[in-house]
């Protein structure tokens, strides 16, 4: 069992007992007055159950204009004491457990900005994996990616597209740009410098497309979005994702970095599938994990969004497969 503290600075006149305590479930609840006529409620609760309550929270300040100021904590352990007050009830159900909305935002906002550390991340993966497929050392590229943190801004634009959040999915877009301008700008001073590895196999595997290879992008999409929104350790799923852009980024730029125009067209082809079949998986998973918005005005917004977010993936992907047939 998970647990996550839920603490609450509300209004003195708010009915804690009536809105939040007899309407969800919890394991332990403490309650204290603050001298700014605040009241300090904190709600230990089971992983499950923490987005219910920040959705309630969420829409009480919304509707009724109260200052609610609240923070989600994940705990490691927890002593009960005997007198401790309980409200769960028995369901042995089995569910599908995921981390609150508000959990997942939190991470998205702060992952998706560009940093000194995603910046020196993404320089020193596009260097291992331009090093890797020169040598033709598929252990490099495997490395690269490993350190390549492709997957946060990709992903946000998936998460904040089902949401609706404008800002977010620009300030996503921009990352994830920036973050494929490095990787391609190394890889063509490479190209510029070096002649092509043409005998290399992991240059030649980026410069071929083939359809299959959608089943690739998709499974890595899903499995990315998964695994972040159940907050499980994901950095092998960020390898796989990262596998199906950084590698053909770098060929792609090292086929622009030796002029090599025409051949610059497989591998860019290759990396356009890949992003918009991981973007695509990854809608369809946040949104059938029920990620959405707590009012309902935002929640009409972001039915639009997901639905033109996923018309559009779809028709760029139709477009993408029509275009790889014919060559």
């Amino acid at each position: 069992m998970e647990l996550q503290l839920i603490e609450i600075y509300a209004p003195e006149q708010f009915n804690y007992k009536d809105e939040l305590l007899e309407k969800f479930s919890f394991v332990s609840h403490w309650i204290s007055h603050q001298e700014d006529q605040k009241l300090h409620i904190q709600i230990l609760v089971e992983k499950e159950d923490s987005e219910e309550i920040l959705n309630y929270l969420e829409k009480a300040a919304y509707d009724e204009h109260n200052e609610f100021d609240a923070m989600l904590y994940s705990i490691k352990a927890y002593i009960p004491s005997k007198y401790n007050e309980k409200n769960t009830p028995d369901d042995d159900q089995e569910q599908f457990e995921r981390a609150s909305k508000h959990e997942l935002y939190s991470i998205v906002d702060s992952s998706s900005k560009i940093d000194f550390s995603f910046s020196w991340f993404t320089i020193f993966a596009a260097l291992v994996a331009a090093v890797g497929v020169f040598q033709n050392r598929p252990a490099l590229v495997i490395g690269a990616n490993i350190i390549d943190p492709s997957i946060r801004p990709i992903i946000g634009i998936s998460f904040a597209s089902v949401l609706g959040e404008g800002k977010l999915v620009r300030q996503s877009i921009t990352t994830a740009l920036f973050g494929l301008f490095i990787p391609i700008a190394i890889a063509a001073s490479f190209g510029y410098l070096f002649p092509l590895p043409l005998t290399s196999n992991e240059f030649i595997s980026q410069t071929n497309v083939h359809l299959i290879d959608l089943i690739v992008a998709v499974s890595a999409g899903a499995a990315g979005s998964l695994s972040f929104v159940k907050r499980s350790q994901g950095q092998l799923v960020g390898v796989m994702v990262s596998l199906a852009v950084l590698p053909p980024a770098v060929v792609l730029g090292m086929m622009l970095g030796a002029a090599h125009w025409n051949g610059a067209i497989m591998p860019f082809l290759l990396l356009v599938i890949n992003i918009n079949a991981i973007l695509l998986s990854a809608i369809l998973v946040f949104w059938l994990s029920g990620i959405k918005p707590a009012n309902w005005a935002e929640i009409q917004e972001a039915s639009t969004s997901r639905k033109n977010s996923l018309l559009f993936t779809g028709l760029i992907g139709l477009i993408l497969i029509i275009t790889v047939l014919i060559l």
